[in-house]
């Protein structure tokens, strides 16, 4: 595997030059004092050092090795512990945590990048300090100040860990039917019981304490997903000083073996009458959840961007140096045995679309991450209500598309290699392994087409579609005497056209066809996401035309907007046909001729 180089030109060239993020982060009181383009480098630099030297060489090891279990104790493989140290004292666990309790308090969209170079360097270590975060995130909005206070300075720090303890045995993705309890213990706190499945660092040897988020119901609860309540369990209860008290009733029965991830301890986790405390309001567990929930998708997202990255770079560096075969006649050098793969057409096809959708993704990602940010930090009522419709309407397709499309690249990247694609010692197999897990956890991706069409655009009979539709026609318009664009413009104004009108049609026909939504959700999605890829390209493309004298590397930018638009964004037109068909093909079949 070549040696991984965060993408640093190409992260700012997208936060400054086309986001222009700063000017957010200067009318936000929370941030203007702290965050300017200048500090923003600096941190992304030091990010860079730290995930380039630390931890990416580290991986594949990391991969060989696994975790162990013995007897309830799980051991990281080697280096993590160590390398997790290093990560907590330089404050890295804690980017996002509220400063108040020794967090950096970074905004979402610069977070973005630390995170996809985390995942780059190693998916599988990347996860524990990406859980805690969101545990932190979900104590911080919810928890009760004295529980912030005792928590969050330890996590922040990364001394303490965090969990989500969600499904169980029984359930899968449906919640409602956990069969976990909380009694109360009369002094505060509940006895917590149940058996939950797939607990990311559920147990590890990398912190002195692990917090878990656990969904349970209490004895008046209701039925289904309006009864569940959340706690905070910690694996060791902490004394009244935030030091390490007794262990509490809870144990490891046993961790998982992956097709990849392996570095990431997969837990069986039983809370045997444990001790915990309760986080937000009674019954109302789930919508705190979903604060973390939320949180990890994009994160989860953002595995897939950072596996396609390392996949990328390894295949153009093999294809640059492996000399085999000779190109066409303009593309041959004369006096050589052989060219490199680089001349052929189908190398340049795979490698010019790995291009495409990990720079584009890198753009959707960061606008997703400002989106939030404007979300959070905003004093204007109506751009908060508007990036919380962006929100909303785009955490979906993060987690799913940018997953989707990191296995696609990472294939792709295999491909390039050949029958070293599939060696170990290249790396690129493991991507592939890694990534894709990516599209199963944190809701698998067709949940995430579910959610997305169904409770999202159909249940809000199309007005959580209309933010977004709006700001592409906007720059569409804005655009409107660009002769360079004119036809990639075209492109997408079509392309939007044709998004609202299928929209409003599977509006009209989902109340008769209860089949229909479920039908074609993940062609729709991708169908946004396509999109959202050609508006956030025409965005780079414009930007990089402008600036290319002054940055030479931009050209190159400019070149892969033309690809994208002629090459993928046509995509587009499969998707809608299969949309427009309908349920009817998919249920033609009766169980048995299955």
């Amino acid at each position: 595997m070549a040696d991984y180089k965060a993408p640093r030109d190409d992260m700012d060239f997208v936060l400054h030059d086309v986001l222009n993020v700063a000017e957010d982060w200067q009318q936000a009181e929370q941030l203007a004092d702290m965050m300017d383009i200048d500090t923003a480098s600096a941190i992304l630099d030091e990010a860079a050092k730290v995930s380039e030297n630390l931890i990416a060489p580290q991986a594949r090891q990391a991969d060989e090795a696994g975790v162990s279990f013995n007897n309830g104790v799980v051991t990281t493989p080697p280096n993590y512990k160590e390398n997790f140290r290093k990560l907590a004292e330089g404050g890295w666990v804690g980017v996002t945590a509220n400063p108040d309790f020794g967090g950096m308090g970074l905004p979402k969209s610069l977070s973005a990048q630390y995170e996809e170079m985390l995942s780059s360097a190693d998916i599988a270590f990347s996860l524990y300090p990406g859980l805690t975060s969101g545990a932190i995130m979900a104590i911080d909005l919810h928890g009760t100040e004295a529980m912030k206070n005792l928590y969050l300075p330890k996590m922040a720090a990364g001394e303490w860990t965090g969990t989500m303890c969600l499904t169980e045995p029984h359930a899968g993705t449906d919640l409602g039917i956990i069969k976990s309890k909380a009694v109360s213990n009369g002094d505060g706190s509940y006895a917590v019981t149940g058996t939950k499945i797939f607990i990311t660092g559920g147990e590890h040897d990398l912190a002195d304490n692990i917090v878990h988020l656990v969904l349970a119901k209490l004895p008046d609860a209701p039925p289904g997903t309006k009864g569940i309540s959340m706690f905070l369990v910690p694996k060791i209860v902490p004394d009244e000083n935030a030091g390490l008290g007794q262990p509490n009733a809870l144990s490891c029965g046993s961790v998982e073996h992956k097709m990849g991830i392996h570095g990431s301890a997969t837990c069986v986790m039983n809370f045997d009458g444990a001790t915990g405390w309760l986080v937000g309001e009674p019954h109302r567990g789930l919508a705190a959840m979903f604060t973390m929930m939320n949180y990890e998708r994009l994160g989860v997202g953002i595995q897939g961007l950072g596996a396609a990255e390392r996949s990328y770079q390894t295949a153009l560096t093999y294809a640059k140096e492996r000399i085999q075969g000779r190109g066409a006649k303009a593309s041959q050098q004369q006096n050589a045995e052989a060219d490199s793969i680089l001349v052929h057409g189908d190398v340049r096809r795979m490698l010019l679309t790995m291009k495409a959708l990990t720079e584009g993704g890198r753009a959707f990602s960061s606008w997703v991450g400002q989106q939030l940010d404007r979300a959070k930090y905003t004093d204007d009522k109506q751009q908060r209500q508007r990036a919380d419709a962006m929100v909303a309407l785009l955490t979906p397709v993060a987690k799913a598309f940018l997953t989707d499309t990191g296995l696609e690249s990472t294939v792709h990247g295999q491909q390039v290699l050949g029958g070293h694609g599939y060696v170990r010692e290249w790396g690129q197999e493991q991507l592939v392994r890694d990534v894709r897990i990516a599209q199963i956890y944190e809701g698998t991706n067709g949940i995430q087409a579910l959610d997305l069409l169904g409770r999202k655009v159909v249940g809000s009979g199309g007005d959580l579609l209309q933010p977004f539709s709006d700001e592409i026609e906007s720059f569409i318009e804005s655009l409107s005497g660009n002769k360079s664009w004119r036809k990639e413009l075209t492109q997408l104004k079509d392309a939007v056209k044709s998004l609202n009108g299928v929209s409003k049609e599977l509006v009209e026909k989902a109340a008769a066809d209860e089949n229909l939504v479920s039908s074609v959700a993940v062609e729709y999605l991708h169908l946004i996401g396509y999109i959202a890829f050609g508006y956030l390209w025409l965005r780079m493309a414009v930007v990089a035309q402008e600036k290319q004298a002054q940055k030479p590397y931009l050209a190159a930018k400019v070149k892969t907007a033309k690809f994208y638009f002629s090459r993928v964004l046509p995509r587009t037109h499969s998707l809608l046909a299969v949309i427009k068909d309908g349920s009817e093909s998919l249920y033609l079949h009766d169980p048995e001729q299955f």
